[in-house]
């Protein structure tokens, strides 16, 4: 699938994006790559802080819900949209 919207792949980063590239990898060891859906955001790296701590924030923290389940309605969503992510 091409991506519609301009990124900057992780080879050809530089600067505050490879920053806050290694930062995102730093945080989640166990994913080599960055996930199309943040390098969406690559184009301003400020944002694409801004929106890796409010991911972080609402969808991976505990709650009402567990983290287990708030991803299991994300992939539940995303699958009935015909969502790769």
């Amino acid at each position: 699938m091409m991506a519609r919207i301009r990124w900057i792949p992780e080879d050809e980063a530089g600067g505050e994006i490879a920053d806050a590239y290694s930062a995102w990898k730093a945080a989640n060891p166990g994913r080599p790559k960055i996930p199309g859906i943040l390098k969406c955001f690559s184009l301003r790296p400020d944002f694409f802080r801004d929106v890796v701590g409010f991911s972080e924030r609402l969808q991976f923290s505990e709650g009402h819900l567990t983290r287990r389940q708030k991803e299991m309605i994300a992939t539940y969503v995303s699958a009935l949209n015909q969502c790769p992510y």
